[in-house]
């Protein structure tokens, strides 16, 4: 459960069929999971901090039992884009009231509300993903294929709702701190021997070796690390990505096969 002083969301891990949103009391509503995220990052580190960020990482979104109903998704297909609302499922901590962004080089502090920090009051993302297709006859469909998520697998959904660009497109937008910080990719050296490894390993084409490195490519490690020779992990489509970072190149050193992952 996540509490806010005002208004409370309590997480519930199944869901009863209902038209009318469960309520507790005046301040608290109970949410289910509609969907769950399929994704080939099994675990948080390395999902991009934003999506968009890579936009052809692939991902399926899996409905619930409850609403495996082509009527729930009737006329889904019109829409390029989806915005998804979801939990932070993989956290480990608490939340503060300030943060310091990745951004900014972990060196500076903002409220809580002006960032988009993982650690929050009520533990929910939202995100925009693209619709790639809907897969109306998968053994547990209607399925969701979409591109671009920061999701890692088995993330819940809590809700899906159409992008309508007359509304939701803002581009004279200002963006804070973010307008004001230069990102720019590192170079990633990917040995022709690991990348052969790799699609062996993880059963993996050649789209999908240029979608690891531009996951690579930002750098997915956290700001305050400089040591060059350190090595670190990223579990990915079944395999462990060993990989340094020294300045602004990524060099991936080896790959091995992850038994976190029991997915290809």
């Amino acid at each position: 459960m996540s509490i806010n002083a005002n208004f409370a969301v309590t997480i519930m891990p199944v869901r009863r069929l209902a038209k009318k949103t469960p309520m507790t009391d005046d301040k608290t509503i109970s949410i289910a999971p509609v969907a769950y995220f399929r994704s080939p990052f099994p675990s948080k580190f390395g999902v991009p901090r934003q999506s968009g960020v890579v936009a052809d990482i692939p991902g399926e979104i899996v409905f619930v039992p409850e609403f495996r109903r082509e009527e729930a998704l009737k006329g889904i297909e019109e829409f390029s884009h989806l915005w998804l609302i979801w939990g932070f499922s993989g956290n480990v901590g608490r939340w503060q009231m300030t943060v310091r962004p990745p951004r900014l080089g972990g060196n500076k502090s903002v409220g809580v509300f002006a960032s988009r920090s993982p650690f929050r009051p009520n533990g929910l993302g939202l995100s925009s993903v693209a619709l790639d297709k809907v897969d109306w006859d998968a053994p547990d469909g209607p399925v969701l294929k979409v591109l671009g998520a920061d999701l890692m697998d088995g993330t819940p959904i809590y809700d899906i709702k159409p992008y309508i660009r007359y509304s939701d497109s803002h581009p004279d937008a200002r963006s804070g701190y973010t307008d004001n910080v230069e990102w720019e990719e590192a170079e990633v050296i990917f040995p022709e021997h690991l990348k052969e490894k790799f699609q062996a390993l993880g059963r993996a084409s050649e789209e999908d070796v240029s979608v690891l490195k531009k996951v690579l490519a930002q750098k997915p490690v956290p700001r305050y690390q400089h040591d060059p020779e350190k090595v670190y992990g990223m579990p990915y489509k079944g395999c462990d990505i060993r990989f340094r970072v020294s300045g602004g190149t990524v060099e991936v050193v080896d790959v091995v096969g992850d038994p976190r992952s029991s997915r290809g």
